[in-house]
């Protein structure tokens, strides 16, 4: 088993920058379209968590666009 820190660790900084443009689907691809629809058809039901999963989604999903 290791020994516990037992000393001040220096700080972490993050990044301020957040990136809150929505994605935008891409052309001709269904499932882009398909996760715009339900993320339009969320946020007019006042849903914001399925528009933020809709979001998360579209931006992991270019990569098999590539």
């Amino acid at each position: 088993m290791s020994e516990p820190t037992r000393y001040s660790t220096g700080i972490v900084e993050l990044p301020y920058a957040i990136d809150r443009s929505e994605p935008e689907p891409v052309a001709g691809c269904a499932c882009c379209v398909e996760l715009a629809n339900v993320r339009d058809r969320a946020r007019t039901g006042g849903d914001m968590t399925t528009v933020s999963d809709c979001n998360v989604f579209l931006r992991r999903h270019p990569e098999g666009h590539q």
